[in-house]
């Protein structure tokens, strides 16, 4: 059984007992969260899609980690104007592990 989710505005395919990373949550590590934006919910050959979402459908997962993501480096430069800008940004993420799709 597998589901598509959107979560922080991306959407990912899942299936029990994968690991992701999603937006930052706030959770504890250890704790037990939902998806309510189930956007289809397949087993086999039975595929359901929402239009948007699937009615009744949820997704339970556990809390792994928190963590930041890698530095992305932001540079700005206009040529001939003295003008240059250099900037960095980490993301911050939550690692969760899908314990269940319910649909």
């Amino acid at each position: 059984m597998y589901a598509v989710i959107k979560a922080g505005g991306k959407q990912y395919r899942v299936e029990p007992g994968t690991q992701l990373r999603v937006e930052a949550l706030p959770a504890e590590v250890g704790a037990a969260v939902s998806f309510d934006e189930v956007l289809l919910v397949g087993a086999g050959d039975a595929v359901k899609v929402g239009s948007p979402l699937v009615a009744g459908a949820k997704v339970k997962a556990t809390v792994v980690s928190h963590g930041r993501g890698d530095k992305v480096r932001i540079f700005k430069l206009r040529r001939r104007k003295h003008y240059q800008k250099s900037q960095g940004h980490r993301q911050s993420y939550t690692e969760v592990r899908i314990d269940d799709i319910q649909g």
